[in-house]
């Protein structure tokens, strides 16, 4: 049974698009079609722009509400989302082959907690602050919301990386336009439902499906007044332009090519840290900004961690994303399968040693989008899949002989996004991660948290989500100088 959706959501409101085309969504595991939606149009997005902007500038409308009032209506939305969140995240692992167990662990728990985290976050922030001046009596400091926030969120974590917009602009008082990616568009819908169910108010949310030509208009749309985009970083790069041009402000979360750092003293037991390890450099099969794909192995225990990596990568569960025992399922596209294929085929032409996976399909899969969790060994980080992110599952390991010659290995990438250092003595691995340049470092695993602030430098983007980072990217403040 496929599911089609005729109308959009606009304005917390269901209504005809003005266009007749339609996208159609295809199953990562068997590519059979299981939904359409309407694909907007621009004359959508204006609609969806003019209807954010009239609730916003509407004295008595939501950019005015009480932040305590705010508040329960995020934790409503939270409650809502979660009464969906099992056919969201089915929705999800058919859409882009995310394993469903995965999906239970990102795409469940993380919106609702997002949700809550910044509800409590302005129930206690001021609204107001006064400060002693130094020329002047005193300034009192005022955060009011931006405006009308354009959001443009990827396919791989689509509600979670579309919840790191959404929570804060909606806690800051802002209207906002979500172009989400045409590989996942059914589980958005679900969403809307819940924002309706929500009681958020008509003209603050609205949803245009669509694909990059409709997220440049968004973007270079003069009814915007910030733009919050989650992507690849070519695409990062156009928007960064557009938005240069406009003066209008821009958050950026981009690309990475993380460094896996395994210190000479790291416990190697699969038994112990294996699980950890997988999470932290090929979760959701690879197609995650921050993991760690070079792992950086002490030249000591080399051979080592080799065999380490490469029987963990060979014992995971290929197949299905909606079989509970899968650990690694499709790519999201046949465009994204022939990327990792490519990448795959370049390791090999460039001598690099294949210890695990390898190029092809995975033995007896013949339908979906699929490609062998690779691991290559003996990769100088000069080497195209040590420099180039494939978002797929693949891993380099590359040797270093010093934690200063690892640090330099780590920091010697065009990225900065995330990274992890494994090791049993914990304040020399604060010590390495302390001097990696990179937005977030783990120690011995790797998950981002809702309090604290996640995103990357160089590359890998423009400022941050979560913690009261992220509320204040979506705030403008307004300095009002007292004489006497």
């Amino acid at each position: 049974m496929t599911i089609d959706h005729s109308s959009l959501f606009l304005g917390g409101r269901w209504v005809k698009p003005l266009g007749s085309s339609r996208i159609d969504v295809r199953s990562a595991s068997t590519e059979e079609v299981i939904g359409s939606v309407p694909d907007a149009t621009d004359a959508d997005v204006d609609a969806a722009v003019a209807v954010a902007r009239r609730a916003f500038d509407d004295p008595s409308g939501w950019s005015h509400w009480e932040p305590a009032r705010r508040a329960e209506a995020l934790e409503r939305l939270a409650e809502e989302f979660e009464k969906r969140a099992d056919v969201i995240i089915d929705l999800i692992s058919q859409q882009n082959g995310m394993p469903i167990s995965i999906a239970r662990q990102l795409e469940a728990p993380f919106p609702g907690a997002i949700l809550r985290f910044y509800a409590e976050l302005i129930r206690k922030q001021p609204v107001e602050e006064r400060r002693d001046g130094i020329f002047i009596e005193s300034t009192t400091v005022r955060r009011s919301p931006i405006g009308v926030v354009a959001a443009i969120v990827p396919w791989n974590v689509p509600q979670t990386l579309l919840m790191t917009k959404l929570a804060p602009a909606l806690a800051a008082g802002c209207s906002i336009v979500i172009k989400p990616s045409p590989e996942t568009v059914l589980d958005v819908f679900e969403l809307a439902e819940a924002i309706a169910a929500a009681q958020i108010p008509e003209g603050v949310v609205s949803i245009v499906p669509g694909g990059r030509e409709l997220g440049a208009y968004l973007v270079s749309h003069p009814g915007i007044d910030k733009v919050a985009f989650t992507g690849s970083t070519a695409g990062g790069t156009a928007v960064a332009t557009a938005c240069a041009k406009l003066l209008r402000p821009v958050s950026l979360e981009l690309g990475g090519k993380s460094a896996a750092v395994i210190l000479d003293d790291a416990d190697l037991d699969l038994s112990r840290m294996g699980e950890a390890f997988f999470a932290a450099t090929m979760a959701n099969n690879g197609q995650v900004c921050f993991l760690g794909t070079r792992v950086l192995a002490p030249r000591s225990r080399y051979d080592e961690v080799v065999d380490a990596v490469a029987a963990l990568v060979s014992s995971v569960k290929i197949g299905d994303a909606t079989d509970d025992d899968t650990l690694v399922g499709p790519m999201a596209s046949p465009t994204q399968q022939q990327r990792v294929s490519r990448y795959i085929d370049i390791g090999i032409k460039e001598g690099a040693r294949v210890v695990a996976g390898g190029a092809g399909m995975p033995t007896d899969i013949d339908r979906g989008w699929f490609v062998r969790p690779t691991v290559f060994a003996d990769v100088d980080n000069n080497a195209t899949v040590a420099r180039e992110e494939i978002f797929g599952p693949v891993l380099s390991i590359i040797a270093y002989d010093s934690d200063a010659d690892a640090i330099a290995i780590a920091n010697d990438s065009d990225y900065g996004l995330g990274g992890t250092v494994w090791s049993t003595d914990e304040d020399r691995a604060t010590s390495v991660a302390a001097a990696m340049q990179t937005g977030t470092v783990g120690i011995n695993g790797y998950i981002p948290d809702p309090g604290a602030p996640f995103g990357g430098i160089k590359r890998s983007g423009i400022g941050r989500e979560f913690g009261a980072e992220g509320l204040a990217a979506y705030q403008q403040l307004k300095s009002i100088y007292r004489m006497q």
